[in-house]
């Protein structure tokens, strides 16, 4: 499964430090973001993806971040 966010992340250094955040929580997910999208996308792959509770970890951390349909 594959689930697409849009976010408000600019800064590579930020990008990395949700990451970091994601992985921990999320270790067995790829997960990667593409900066370059004007959408500066968050994509999470895996199995049993809780959306909710992703978006909530970014927003704690002071960025947007909601569902890309």
């Amino acid at each position: 499964m594959v689930e697409v966010f849009k976010t408000n992340v600019q800064k590579k250094a930020q990008s990395k430090m949700l990451l970091c955040i994601l992985y921990e929580v999320f270790p067995s997910f790829k997960i990667n973001f593409d900066l370059s999208d004007c959408d500066k996308v968050l994509r999470i792959e895996g199995d049993n993806i809780e959306a909710f509770r992703i978006m909530i970890l970014i927003k704690e951390h002071g960025f947007k971040c909601e569902i890309l349909d």
